[in-house]
């Protein structure tokens, strides 16, 4: 590791532990543009992700969840996206701070990944304050960030289930969000969600392709081992139709769809 990495490694490493979330978006937004040679430097550490004393976080049933019609329901929709959004730079950066001996494509990719999280974060949160809210005024569950715990050990379950999951259930749901929005005239709201739209769909591709380099470490057939994951870890969280369209664009194989949708269907 060159002095520059270890530079870059502690930049990174405090921008994850970082809790303001103006701060952190500037610690992350000034990562832009730099480069590195390899892996986290150990004498950085992986920092427990900061998080702001706000939002307050409950179970998920007690998000509150309105119609898009009124400015309270799109504050509330933005809102749980702001927090996915805040969810999604620290994941970012985790990644690039937990898994050694990778190449250094992938921490340049993670990097890459984190400023564009922080200004999806920060769109989202100017446009909370056209709706006379701030990130913080509403209630927010912490089911991603738990996920992200849950596959802190293994780089291959980290890839498979949080970018090619969670992530790619937003590829999901998002075209019919656009149009609930464009029904409510928020062209605001829908300029940043076709931003975040075009933008995830490279970050779930980022996730197939470092998914399916660790199957190839280890000797594993990728769409079987996604597979496997799916059925032991995730199966209850499966729900609603899937944007083909987009998850192909992202990487998914035509044969991991089909048996996608046969799980779902199954009883």
């Amino acid at each position: 590791m060159s002095p520059t990495s270890s530079s870059l490694a502690a930049r990174v490493a405090a921008a994850l532990a970082e809790c303001d979330p103006a701060r952190k978006v500037e610690a992350v937004q000034a990562l832009a543009g730099t480069d590195s040679d390899g892996a986290p430097d150990p004498a950085c550490g992986c920092p427990a992700a900061g998080f702001p004393s706000r939002p307050r976080l409950v179970p998920p049933g007690r998000v509150p969840r309105r119609g898009l019609g009124s400015a309270q329901g799109r504050a509330a929709f933005f809102h749980a996206l702001a927090h996915i959004e805040f969810n999604a730079i620290n994941l970012a950066l985790d990644a690039v701070c937990r898994y050694p001996a990778l190449p250094p494509a992938f921490y340049r990719d993670w990097i890459g990944v984190a400023v564009e999280e922080a200004l999806h974060f920060d769109l989202l949160c100017a446009h909370l304050r056209t709706l006379g809210v701030a990130y913080g005024d509403f209630d927010a569950h912490a089911g991603l960030w738990e996920l992200a715990l849950d596959t802190a050990g293994d780089v291959l379950a980290r890839m498979a289930l949080v970018p090619r999951v969670m992530e790619a259930r937003g590829l999901d749901v998002t075209p019919a969000m656009i149009e609930r929005l464009r029904a409510a005239g928020d062209g605001g709201g829908i300029a940043i969600l076709e931003r975040i739209y075009h933008d995830e769909i490279g970050h779930v591709r980022l996730g197939t392709q470092w998914f399916r380099y660790a199957c190839a470490q280890r000797g594993l057939e990728a769409d079987a081992t996604f597979l496997e994951l799916i059925r032991t870890r995730m199966r209850s969280r499966l729900r609603g139709g899937m944007n083909r369209t987009a998850r192909r664009a992202a990487g998914f194989s035509a044969h991991e769809l089909d048996a996608l949708e046969a799980i779902r269907a199954a009883p």
